[in-house]
């Protein structure tokens, strides 16, 4: 696939009705501008890639729609140098956004068939900075913690023990949080060892946070 001049202005006018949304983060703006939306969907939404909507991808999931990727990285407060753990690779695309930022990311995914091409993906785009894991994003990576920031691409019915212990203290967890229909977005806050701040954002709507593995290849 080629990145040319007319995928760049579809990303500049992707830019600009992000920023008359709300989204202010400059440097949020500026890795949407630069990374490249169509490779990570299917051709045949390669016209409607910088459309400010969701597409389905492999494994009955789907790419947030750009402002989400944006309102959820603005909620991160991303500094460069932060340890962040991602649960729900999907196609790849928030992972190299906030790695453009200057993260490190620690991304779980747990269909292989999608974490094989978002780590194919990481590579041909020579994103540094990403270490890509097939497991049960709910449990986290506690090898690993704790983590500057933490944040979940699919919607929990609650939230994951294992990811609020896994949160530095001062750290932030991004997280939609409800039933199948609608969920919240949530930012915690880690205060203490043992004390959480909770702020509301709007109503979201993800695919769900399943547990366990899926090892289906589509071939």
């Amino acid at each position: 696939m080629e990145d040319n001049n007319r995928h760049k202005g579809m990303r500049k006018r992707l830019v600009k009705s992000l920023y008359e949304k709300g989204i202010r983060g400059t440097q949020i703006l500026d890795a949407i501008q630069n990374i490249p939306r169509h490779f990570f969907l299917d051709k045949a939404f390669e016209e409607h890639a910088y459309d400010d909507k969701a597409f389905p991808i492999d494994q009955q999931q789907t790419i947030s729609q750009p402002y989400t990727v944006a309102f959820q990285t603005e909620l991160l407060n991303i500094k460069k140098r932060d340890k962040v753990l991602e649960i729900g690779t999907g196609s790849g695309y928030q992972s190299s956004v906030l790695a453009y930022m200057g993260a490190r990311v620690y991304t779980i995914e747990r269909h292989k068939s999608l974490y094989q091409n978002a780590k194919k993906m990481f590579q041909k785009l020579n994103l540094i900075g990403i270490r890509s894991f097939f497991a049960d994003g709910n449990k986290g990576l506690g090898e690993f913690a704790p983590f500057d920031k933490i944040l979940v691409t699919a919607a929990a019915n609650h939230l994951p023990p294992a990811l609020k212990e896994q949160l530095k203290i001062g750290g932030v967890l991004v997280i939609p949080v409800g039933d199948e229909n609608s969920q919240t977005m949530l930012r915690i806050t880690r205060v203490s060892e043992t004390d959480f701040k909770q702020d509301a954002f709007g109503e979201f709507r993800f695919v769900p946070l399943l547990k366990g593995k899926n090892s289906w290849l589509d071939i």
